[in-house]
């Protein structure tokens, strides 16, 4: 401070301790301190002050006093930047600035208190451009010119192939011997053949042996649901358990405890209230909105009250909010954390109407405590005569950014909302306790004001309610897909049959063999004690109806269509065809299945789990198909040969002749259908229009967005809308990040102090300091400044501070408020007292500090904020892992949240690359408890690309084995799969459906589901005895096509329709919206581009074959010339 050597000064004994006292806060800045010292004591007590101070006005106090009511100070111009007058000497004082050291060995200021000792502030990389050429989306113009390219070729490659050079490459290429795979791949069918041949003639001879048999295992297998568990917790349906946020937020959950549950409320009102206050000390006029009317603040606090007093039962306990609630100083305050603006008035009705006021104007009032306490929200005095705290109840600060809404910058006199924070302790293993918080979270309403609000249970209650909601619509959506099953199974061959040619109980049955499939899938694996989803309760019905009815209309159709022959048996029959037919289901069964078991190599654990249960379920279908299914169609054929009606087949009606006649559908695909797709002129143009499609859908694939709008996940109806919608509109800042140091730091070095610490001395490139600066870049995600426990321990533990004491003669820890004259400092007023603490006295005072409860004499006791943040290990000889925490700006969309994540990633990378000795294992991490939400967003890229990809591989080797290791034909059913899928990135990019973890299942589905609509068609082509290749495409749709039209778009187009109608807008997006284009781009595929596609790829073939030969043969003599 300043010497004024022997010179006595102009103030008693009396005014020293008072000036003392009210410069117990010091600065963490040692210059600014020091100037305001200058200042502070040169008015109070410089013995010189004549010489720049003047007496201006006073007045009379008795006989014998005079009182000075107004002074004039003069302040030099390089002192204050004022302008001196003559007639007085201003005061001239040195200061320093804050870049500059003190005298007495202090340093300059840190970058937090002085920006000129910043260093540079990171540039902040430019968005890269979007891709143009000639101003035009580049993807844009690179398809439209590979589309237009490839018309040429194409039309050119078709005309070309209509001369004689045509006839001559296909005679030249089929008049060769067959290869060696071609050898191999027809021993292979015939043995499948033969297999299931004599397959299913046992099935039909033994039924109910088979039907029995299956009915056994089917109910062993179905009898693990008893052990059935459902994971409804986002956590372990999103974030995989080894994945870097799963763990990084059982880290921080085992160090600090689980992040607090939270309960918000936000107001707003339609009355238009607002008001102008007029300071009586001067200033401007201040503009207040209606929220912060005393009428409504009122009404508010009656609703806060009313929050606070809420019970609940649980287990015949009544629950309160003191129960469960957030208590910082605990046990010694146990009042609840409520971050509210009443807690600026100590949610006291009494204190928000106190006022000091005479018949003309009013003073001070709850106007002028308002402004104080937004302004410095953890003054424990507002220097008014009222001398109100602002500091809540709880003794902690409510800082304005938390509490108030809708205004800008930092005029919160004009905010538009009201935010109530409820902090609720959440618990990592006590589920008593954490059953008692979910007990007590409820709705809050009242008539006057507009409240949204979210209680920590609301998003999966909502959840849950919307299940239940859309139970009807689902139940109704499968009741039409089963009713059309029954009834189109059969070939009603003239009414007077109707009742026997009805195949109604073969297509329950048909149906129950698909849900018994799904009910041993879940079963075998809840003995295992892999949990279930609702994504693998919502989609693998589908998924395996698709698949199973499929093969249900494939085996009864072909049977409808085939005539007996001469002196064959119908267990022979059934046998035959199903050796026709089974090859074919076998090959799409199983490479779904081999897809779907790979795709559960997938690190997100809803596509896993979603892989694992498809999977078997599909494969356990199949197997029912070809057994039970197979001994039931033997009876019911048998029923009707013996002219008995559909379920009444007790009843035995007169003998008639039994006539079979082609089906309507199959005459069509058959007359109409499969000639004019196939014609000349007609198959070009298919090719033309489906290549665009997936030209347009390649070029929009990098446009679609990523991520889930929790938004989307909510029913119409649900008040969470409301609330996520003054989310975005209203609030200012976002969920706390804490930026943990693993365990390993050395705090107790000067070094390793400033490593992190962002205060005077330490490294510009500090822990405190990066994210400092970060939270001033141009895009930060940061909003708040870090709250540093290791700076405030520094300023706690200076002598200059009542902070830190000891009572003398037992030396424990004295608090700041206790009066006791055998208290005394911790630190001695010495150079060396002023320095830092390190080594074993880093740790004797640390534990003090962290336990030490604020007060008006010391607002910087960390047990409030610090309590939880430090963890002292080896008997608090050590400082284990520690967080500094922040906060998030208010983040509104999917790409924000991802943003954020990545941004502070990147930050906590620099950070560990700072401050982490090479020696070392530990790191520092961000952790918010929305990251194991949006973590998967940052690779789901990858995810869905390696999903897919190891799905292609997958149906294309086990293709090319089960079509007699025909290669081409396997290449034909990958490429053709592979372009309904790109396809479905561009419905999605039309229709605005994100990619997520939910659209991925669907998109991993819709690989398996594209299996049905493609294998079937290519098997029958391959296996057709026509001449030409239009006339087995001709016959291959015909004969499956129908098939597959009845058996998959039909059942499956009648239940989707149905969904539209659900209240839940998941449903509506990604269930009826993705599973409505997937049955149509599967049938468009299989049933218009795929017949065309097969017929043009035999010249495809025989050109690639002769363009590697002819390079070969090249290739051959210029070898032998060199």
């Amino acid at each position: 401070g300043l010497v004024y050597g022997d010179n006595r000064v102009c103030c008693d004994t009396q005014q020293l301790k008072t000036l003392k006292n009210n410069i117990q806060i010091p600065l963490q800045c040692p210059a600014c301190f020091f100037n305001f010292m200058t200042l502070f004591c040169e008015l109070t007590c410089s013995p010189r002050q004549s010489d720049f101070i003047n007496s201006t006005d006073f007045s009379a106090f008795n006989k014998s006093t005079t009182n000075v009511d107004s002074v004039t100070y003069y302040i030099s111009l390089a002192f204050a930047n004022d302008v001196p007058i003559g007639g007085m000497t201003p005061m001239n004082n040195e200061t320093f600035n804050c870049t500059q050291s003190l005298d007495d060995g202090s340093g300059p200021c840190s970058c937090q208190d002085c920006s000129a000792a910043c260093g540079p502030t990171p540039v902040v990389p430019p968005v890269p451009p979007p891709w143009t050429i000639l101003g035009l989306d580049a993807m844009t113009v690179i398809m439209w010119c590979s589309y237009i390219a490839f018309l040429m070729i194409f039309l050119g490659a078709v005309l070309g192939f209509r001369s004689s050079l045509n006839v001559v490459l296909i005679s030249s290429y089929f008049l060769g011997d067959a290869t060696c795979c071609e050898t191999l791949g027809e021993r292979f069918e015939n043995c499948l053949r033969v297999l299931f041949s004599s397959w299913g003639s046992m099935c039909v001879r033994h039924p109910l042996t088979v039907i029995l048999t299956s009915v056994v295992l089917v109910s062993i297998c179905s009898a693990g649901l008893t052990y059935m568990r459902i994971t409804t917790s986002p956590v372990e349906l999103w974030s995989s358990p080894s994945s870097r946020a799963r763990q990084e937020k059982d880290y921080f959950d085992q160090h600090f405890g689980p992040f607090f549950r939270t309960e918000q409320l936000i107001i707003t009102t339609p009355v238009n209230a607002s008001f102008i206050f007029s300071p009586t000390s001067g200033g401007p006029d201040i503009h207040f909105s209606s929220i912060l009317n005393i009428t409504l603040l009122h009404q508010v606090l009656d609703l806060q009250t009313e929050i606070t007093n809420l019970t609940a039962e649980y287990k015949g306990e009544t629950v309160t909010l003191k129960d469960i609630c957030l208590s910082p100083l605990a046990p010694y305050n146990d009042n609840c954390t409520i971050l509210s603006v009443l807690n600026y008035y100590q949610n006291s009705h009494e204190i928000l109407d106190r006022k000091i006021a005479d018949e003309f104007l009013v003073y001070f009032d709850y106007h002028t405590h308002f402004m104080y306490c937004v302004s410095s929200p953890t003054a424990l005095d507002d220097t008014s005569p009222m001398h109100e705290a602002c500091m809540g109840t709880f003794g902690g600060p409510v800082f304005p950014w938390l509490a108030l809404g809708g205004y800008e910058g930092t005029a919160y006199n004009n905010a538009t909302a009201l935010v109530i924070t409820f902090p609720v302790n959440n618990y990592l293993n006590d589920t008593e306790k954490l059953g008692k918080a979910l007990a007590w979270e409820k709705n809050y309403d009242n008539p006057n004001l507009t409240i949204s609000f979210s209680a920590e249970r609301s998003i999966e209650d909502e959840i849950d309610r919307e299940s239940n909601s859309d139970v009807t619509t689902i139940v109704i959506s499968y009741v039409i897909m089963f009713v059309y099953i029954s009834l189109a199974l059969g070939h009603i061959n003239s009414f007077r049959t109707v009742l026997v040619d009805s195949k109604i109980s073969l297509g329950i049955a048909g149906i129950l063999i698909v849900l018994s499939s799904v009910a041993c899938s879940l079963g075998i694996f809840s003995y295992i004690g892999i949990p279930l989803t609702l994504i693998v309760i919502e989609v693998i019905p589908f998924l395996v109806l698709a698949v199973g009815v499929d093969n249900i209309f494939i085996i009864v159709q072909t049977y409808q269509r085939d005539e007996r022959m001469p002196e064959e048996e119908l267990h022979q029959q059934i046998g035959r065809i199903l050796g026709e037919v089974a090859p074919s289901m076998f090959l799409s069964s199983f490479s779904e299945t081999v897809a779907f078991f790979l795709g559960a190599l997938s690190s997100m654990p809803a596509v896993r789990t979603f892989s694992l249960f498809a999977g078997l379920a599909v494969f356990i279908d199949f197997l029912l198909q070809i057994s039970c299914f197979v001994s039931l169609l033997g009876l019911d054929i048998k029923r009707q040969e013996a002219n008995r009606p559909d379920i009444l087949c007790c009843v035995k009606l007169s003998e008639g002749q039994q006539v079979k006649s082609e089906g309507c559908l199959f005459r069509f695909f058959k007359k109409i259908y499969a000639p004019f797709i196939l014609k000349d002129w007609v198959r070009p143009l298919v090719v033309a229009v489906f290549v665009g499609m997936l030209s347009f859908s390649i070029a929009v694939v990098n446009k679609v967005e990523i991520g889930l709008d929790q938004k989307l996940s909510m029913p119409d109806d649900s008040y969470m809308l409301d609330y996520f919608g003054n989310l975005s509109e209203y609030l200012h800042t976002g969920a706390p990040v804490y930026f943990v140091v693993e365990d390993g730091h050395d705090y107790k070095t000067i070094e390793g102090q400033n490593a992190v610490c962002g205060g005077v001395g330490c490294n510009n490139n500090s822990l405190v300091q990066q994210i400092y600066t970060t939270y001033f870049g141009i895009s930060s995600r940061i909003s708040n400044v870090p709250s540093s426990w290791l700076d405030d321990y520094f300023d706690w533990v200076k002598p200059q501070s009542s902070c830190c004491r000891y009572y003398n003669y037992t030396g424990a820890f004295c608090n700041a408020s206790v009066v006791d004259k055998t208290c005394v400092h911790c630190r001695p007023m010495t150079t060396t007292g002023k320095q830092r603490p390190n080594g074993t006295e880093f740790m004797h005072f640390l534990p003090w500090f962290l336990s030490d409860i604020p007060n008006i004499k010391c607002g910087k006791g960390g047990h409030a904020a610090y309590s939880s943040a430090v963890d002292l290990i080896e008997n608090n000889t050590d400082v284990g892992a520690t967080y500094f925490m922040s906060y998030h700006s208010i983040l509104k969309t999917s790409s924000d949240f991802i943003d954020a994540l990545k941004m502070a990633r990147e930050l906590t990378d620099n950070i560990t690359q700072a401050i982490g000795p090479q020696n070392k294992t530990y790191s520092v991490f961000p952790y918010s408890v929305f990251y194991v939400f949006y973590e998967q967003y940052l690779t789901i890229i990858y995810d869905t690309a390696f999903n897919l990809g190891v799905s292609l591989v997958a149906i294309f080797v086990v293709s090319t084995v089960l079509l007699g290791f025909e290669l081409w034909s396997a290449v034909l059913v990958s490429f053709t799969i592979a372009m309904i899928l790109v396809n479905m990135f561009g419905v999605m990019w039309l229709w605005d459906i994100s990619l997520n973890a939910v659209s991925l299942v669907n998109l991993v589905m819709c690989c398996g589901i594209s299996v049905e609509f493609c294998s079937h068609i290519v098997r029958a082509f391959s296996v057709s005895t026509k001449s030409s290749r239009v006339d087995r495409a001709e016959e291959a749709l015909a004969h499956m096509g129908s098939s597959v039209f009845s058996g998959i778009t039909l059942t499956k187009f009648g239940g989707i329709l149905i969904l539209a109608l659900s209240k839940s807008q998941i449903f509506q997006i990604f269930y009826f919206r993705m599973y409505l284009s997937i049955v149509l781009l599967g049938a468009a595929h299989g049933l218009i581009f795929l017949p065309v596609l097969l017929s043009y790829y035999l010249i495809v073939k025989v050109v690639l074959i002769q363009l590697i030969r002819h390079a070969f043969k090249k290739k051959k003599k210029i070898v032998k010339f060199n």
